[in-house]
């Protein structure tokens, strides 16, 4: 049984109350780039729109198809996205990676709310899923930023 008590820790009320309640949620109307992220392994989506001034992203939605923990991860990305750069967008990205894979430190803020994904590591099907907002912000702003050196 010990199990059921691991998944019980694991979808902590943290994790399902984050999951409940994702800032920026659906869609621009006008983005300068957009991204669609996939798992392979459980399906799970996260489709990012984002529009950036000054190098930093000012506008972000996000539709968010995901398992608790996917959606718990693009919960807190939506909560401290507004404002990053792409620096720190893929310094998270890189460092929630090696959390999770690698025992690695929490994400430096604005992003260390991701430490409630800790209880994940041992869950290495569910790390897909968990990176898709990350993965997704990162990569429309490397779009963002080529359409503005274009």
């Amino acid at each position: 049984m010990s199990g059921d008590s691991d998944l019980i820790k694991l979808y902590s009320t943290r994790i399902l109350a984050l999951a409940a309640d994702i800032p920026h949620l659906g869609r621009l109307d006008a983005p300068a780039a957009t991204v669609k992220k996939r798992s392979p392994l459980c399906g799970s989506t996260v489709t990012v729109d984002l529009t950036v001034q000054d190098g930093k992203i000012a506008e972000f939605a996000q539709d968010v198809k995901a398992c608790a923990l996917g959606q718990a991860s693009a919960a807190v990305v939506g909560g401290a996205v507004i404002g990053a750069s792409r620096s720190q967008v893929e310094t998270a990205r890189d460092q929630l990676r090696a959390m999770l894979k690698q025992d690695g430190p929490v994400p430096d803020a604005p992003f260390d709310g991701l430490e409630v994904l800790i209880p994940a590591r041992d869950y290495k099907n569910r790390h897909a899923s968990i990176m898709l907002a990350l993965e997704a912000t990162a990569e429309a702003m490397e779009q963002a930023d080529r359409a503005n050196c274009a």
